[in-house]
């Protein structure tokens, strides 16, 4: 898979070490940054990340910041990205399971890298639920987010 990720000054260490994860496990990774921890806006990195992944240029996207919401927030305004926070792996998969969700959002100043770790690993091996009550629900987000949200260019 191809993975989208990006980060403020805060998510600058957890990001490295999931990026070298990532590769370890055979994706791609696309970096949109940052790169260090000077102080920086979460916007210009999340943003042109969350395009990416709405565009389907990248299968999937981890943003981590320093609660995960900032990201979440504005991954969310874009339509077809379907970001979540997760703080646990049962959250992880659930997100995945239940809401097939393509962004994960994690917190560097809540979690540590040992729980970060599994919760990636979580998002990236599991999939989406097929019974027709999930994919029922999934499909009325969508309609939701096809309602009020404008097309990605």
């Amino acid at each position: 898979m191809i993975i989208a990720m990006a980060n403020d000054h805060a998510g600058t260490k957890m990001k490295e070490e999931i990026k070298a994860y990532l590769e370890s496990a055979g994706h791609e990774v696309k970096d949109f940054g940052t790169y260090d921890e000077e102080s920086c806006d979460l916007s210009d990195f999340v943003y042109p990340a969350a395009l990416a992944v709405a565009r389907g240029e990248c299968d999937r996207g981890i943003f981590v910041d320093g609660v995960g919401y900032g990201s979440a927030m504005i991954a969310n305004k874009i339509n077809g990205i379907y970001a979540c926070v997760c703080q646990d792996p049962f959250c992880a998969m659930l997100a995945r399971q239940h809401n097939d969700a393509n962004v994960l959002c994690l917190g560097a100043k809540i979690i540590g890298s040992m729980i970060a770790s599994e919760i990636v690993k979580t998002y990236m091996t599991t999939d989406a639920l097929t019974a027709d009550k999930y994919v029922r629900r999934v499909k009325k987000v969508e309609e939701i987010n096809n309602k009020h949200c404008v097309p990605v260019k």
